[in-house]
């Protein structure tokens, strides 16, 4: 299960997030940039995927093919295996 960036209400996300795919809940838009593992505040173009282009509104749908849905705590959750792996790495 998967939680959706608005709502924090649990959602399941079965093969890819489309385009037109909302939140079965809150129906926000679920392919858009606040809902994707990339996406940080503060950064060039808020995402950390440096070759993917320009968004304006952040909360909306969009066709960024870089696109990769967070489910909620997915950005934490891969920064704690990144993190265990590096510790790993440098014991």
């Amino acid at each position: 299960m998967s939680n959706c960036a608005f709502c924090n209400q649990e959602i399941e996300v079965v093969d890819k997030v489309f385009r037109k795919d909302q939140c079965p809940h809150c129906g926000e838009d679920l392919h858009c940039c606040k809902q994707c593992v990339y996406f940080e505040l503060g950064r060039e173009n808020d995402c950390r995927e440096p070759r993917a282009e320009r968004v304006v509104e952040n909360e909306r749908a969009n066709f960024c093919d870089y696109f990769e849905f967070a489910g909620g705590d997915g950005v934490e959750e891969s920064m704690d295996n990144a993190k265990k792996q590096l510790d790993d790495l440098f014991k």
